[in-house]
């Protein structure tokens, strides 16, 4: 009986000896492909990071179908710019960023529940509130209309429903680069008649209950965050992209149009009912990819559907579902590291305020512990270079780099569920101001559970791939070239 029970003892032993080996060795693999992953530093020279007056468009993406080459708007290589429609101005940039994320935070503290992310398969609940958080600062060219006329519109993840101006700009039309679309001319315009269910659906895309006048047409009603806003009709309209014909496809056409210039309106690639990701579902399957160029002077692309086998380099984390905002992309963020050295940082901290990806948004914001962590350890490997104060009351982690020929930025990376790490791209990690100003390129929330987002700033150079269908989305380095 003895002997029985000492063989028993021995297995048991066996056993846990066994599996702590096993741990220990998981642990020890994945911590040495942490650190042989990540780059500790980029040594860049200073001249590279101030935005070059002339468009590089040897860098846009491969060529695709249904793949829309992607300029920022501020940039040389939109034609707005060559005329001074737009003016690259980074208090306007970052004011108006500010206002969207203050929009999109107000969504997710309506209620309690607001900051809870579930897998992407589950019975998500209805939409309460659109796209009505501010445009983007990408933009595209699609055609609209038969025969078609090129429209540039900022395209934007975290709204749903398109518009562009439209004549005889009933209200208040601004001025654009291309000419205003004009109903009237097109073959395949349809107005949307109000009261029917389809109207109905603005509620959820907009915000706004829908608007029935006496004509008997469906309106819409659109506010940004910034105080701008777009009225006009919810019409159907044949939309080409590329070579590629979405036909009936549902758009505002905005006849009252203030806030805005340059470009022609947005193209919404959120998740609800009235974006382009749906309505073109059965084309595109709910997948498309983007990269966002490095620098306002290069380019980038949009390529919507699953045109070749996507690259063993990216790395899928599972796309999560949030039940206040279900037209954004949530992710679970769950770890940062600053120039190889993981930061500790407690994941209660991301999973109490939750995590989206958005296009439209520029500052990456972290919950405040996040933050205060990743500026200690980056002020701390930045001690060689002169700090000076911020012009900007959204920075407080500014360099005078005028004195230096080159710089050494500590490289930083995000780490997601699913054992999935990021390295961002060196010129997301500085937001250069002037050419005495470069800023740590991050914000802290105000208030922990406010939702942490993955800001536009910090995407630049990745290739972004979502995968609604799969439940995931994927990050691939040096996605533009």
């Amino acid at each position: 009986m003895a002997s029985r029970i000492s063989s028993f003892l021995l297995c048991i032993l066996y056993i846990y000896s066994f599996s702590a080996f096993l741990c220990l060795h998981a642990h020890e693999a994945r911590e040495t492909a942490e650190n042989h992953h990540l780059h500790h530093s980029y040594t860049v020279q200073v001249s590279s990071l101030i935005p070059s007056t002339t468009c590089n468009a040897s860098t846009k993406g491969p060529k695709r179908e249904a793949s829309l080459t992607v300029i920022h708007k501020y940039g040389p290589c939109f034609q707005g710019n060559k005329d001074q429609l737009l003016v690259l101005n980074h208090t306007e940039i970052l004011l108006q960023d500010q206002s969207r994320v203050n929009s999109i935070h107000s969504k997710f503290s309506k209620n309690s529940d607001g900051n809870k992310l579930r897998e992407s398969q589950a019975t998500t609940l209805p939409a309460k509130s659109g796209g009505t958080i501010g445009t983007g600062n990408y933009i595209v060219t699609v055609g609209l209309g038969t025969p078609k006329t090129d429209q540039i519109l900022a395209f934007d993840t975290g709204s749903d429903l398109t518009w562009a101006q439209c004549k005889p700009c009933a209200g208040r039309c601004y001025r654009q680069v291309d000419p205003i679309f004009d109903p009237s001319k097109s073959t395949s315009y349809t107005n949307i008649s109000c009261p029917t269910p389809l109207c109905s659906q603005l509620t959820s895309a907009t915000g706004s209950p829908r608007q029935c006048p006496s004509n008997s047409k469906c309106v819409y009603v659109v506010q940004y965050g910034d105080r701008s806003f777009t009225v006009g009709y919810f019409s159907k309209e044949r939309l080409t992209i590329t070579s590629d014909v979405v036909d009936n496809f549902i758009f505002g056409c905005g006849q009252a149009n203030v806030g805005f210039k340059g470009f022609a309106g947005l193209l919404g690639l959120g998740r609800g009912q009235v974006s382009l990701v749906q309505q073109a579902s059965q084309k595109y399957k709910k997948f498309f990819s983007y990269c966002l160029p490095s620098t306002i002077s290069s380019m980038g692309y949009l390529t919507l559907g699953k045109s070749r086998e996507v690259s063993s380099s990216t790395k899928f984390t599972p796309l999560l579902t949030l039940s206040q905002g279900p037209s954004f992309y949530g992710l679970n963020l769950i770890g940062i590291s600053v120039g190889g050295q993981r930061l500790s940082i407690p994941t209660s901290v991301f999973s109490t305020a939750g995590t989206i990806i958005d296009s439209g948004t520029v500052i990456t914001r972290l919950p405040p512990t996040a933050y205060n962590a990743l500026r200690t350890s980056f002020r701390e490997k930045m001690r060689n270079y002169p700090m000076t104060s911020s012009s900007s009351s959204l920075f407080d982690t500014c360099y005078d780099l005028s004195k230096s020929q080159s710089v050494s930025i500590p490289s930083i990376s995000f780490f997601f569920g699913g054992g999935v790490s990021v390295d961002l791209n060196k010129v997301g990690v500085l937001y250069i101001l002037n050419q005495t100003e470069a800023c740590l390129a991050f914000a802290g929330n105000s208030n922990p559970s406010n939702i942490t987002i993955f800001g536009n700033e910090q995407q630049k150079g990745l290739e972004v791939v979502y995968d609604v269908v799969g439940g995931k989305i994927g990050f691939r380095p040096g996605g533009c070239s």
